[in-house]
């Protein structure tokens, strides 16, 4: 008998912790090994347990689930990581599998996909939703992501500042502002400003 694939769960609402671990109690090819309630816990877990494969939500206190992954990975490059988060943006999206997440999963989806997922990525696969995978899709298709200096600059412009005003702020010429906004522009795949701040919001790069 293959031995149980040994995973570590790090999710900072408890009924959603214990309901997990619940689940997967009930799979002969799985152990709950731990359970983490922020982003630095299950860091230091898995330091401690060496998990098979790592349950990750996105929204946690201390260190947010991106982070999380970016910490473990950077230390141990094999980790196997599998978001599952309520959250579907794009940027979401983006930021966990660069940071090095094997698999994204929404938390709406099946006992049956989740289990899945898990066994897929422990045997060295990677899984992401249809619908996490259309967001990368969208993203790739408006241009890339965009660099720290434009989201800066498109939080300016989300609090109502004029191109001058921005420049002042951020003592950059004000020609260089209009160079990023036409850039924000381009890759968000919009005409004006508004459109911009509101793609933007949608897509998870600004918080409203």
């Amino acid at each position: 008998m293959p031995e149980s694939i040994r995973i570590l769960i790090a999710e900072d609402h408890a009924v959603v912790r214990d309901g997990l671990a619940a689940v997967l109690k009930f799979e002969p090819d799985m152990t709950v090994i731990g359970l983490a309630k922020d982003g630095h816990q299950v860091v230091t877990q898995f330091r401690e347990l060496k998990p098979d494969v790592v349950l990750m939500d996105l929204a946690m206190p201390e260190l947010d689930g991106a982070g999380a992954i970016l910490a473990i990975r950077s230390e141990f490059s094999d980790a196997r990581i599998l978001v599952l988060t309520t959250y579907d943006n794009d940027e979401s999206v983006f930021r966990a599998l660069e940071n090095g997440a094997k698999g994204f999963l929404l938390k709406d989806c099946s006992t049956s996909d989740l289990l899945a997922a898990i066994r897929k990525i422990h045997a060295g696969g990677t899984h992401v939703s249809e619908r996490a995978a259309s967001r990368l899709a969208e993203r790739a298709m408006a241009g890339g992501p965009l660099s720290p200096r434009e989201v800066e600059v498109l939080k300016w412009i989300a609090r109502g500042k004029s191109n001058k005003e921005i420049a002042a702020l951020l003592f950059i010429s004000e020609g260089t502002v209009k160079t990023h906004v036409l850039s924000i522009h381009e890759k968000l795949g919009v005409s004006d400003r508004t459109e911009a701040v509101v793609t933007a919001i949608k897509r998870g790069i600004l918080n409203v």
